[in-house]
């Protein structure tokens, strides 16, 4: 089941490049902007509650369509950048295992123990 959710994972982290293909936005700053949500884990500077918190607001999949949507019927292409971006980062992100994050730790996600 594993090598299933992983393949899903990948086939939305594709969507998102399309998705970031239709923009009109130079390809590197896909390159560039990729790893950008991962400034939501300086949350665990101020412990696993809050750290749990950021990160995982800034990996939420659901949200970073609502903003790409906003984006979207809006004609706010920095949201419809900022959705496509957090999208694939979050796909990126769990087709190599990294969940959401529980508060008991960085390491414990939605989808099992990092490193186990």
């Amino acid at each position: 089941m594993k090598t299933v959710i992983k393949l899903e994972e990948v086939m939305m982290f594709v969507l998102g490049i399309y998705l970031f293909n239709q923009l009109d936005h130079a390809w590197w700053w896909f390159l560039v902007l990729l790893l950008a949500p991962d400034i939501g884990m300086m949350g665990y500077l101020f412990g696993n509650k809050v750290g749990a918190l950021t990160y995982n607001l800034f990996h939420h999949k659901g949200l970073a369509i609502l903003i790409y949507l906003v984006g979207y019927h809006f004609s706010i292409p920095l949201c419809e950048l900022v959705g496509v971006i957090l999208f694939s980062h979050s796909s990126f992100d769990r087709a190599l295992g990294y969940g959401l994050k529980y508060e008991k730790g960085f390491k414990y996600t939605h989808l099992g123990e990092i490193g186990n």
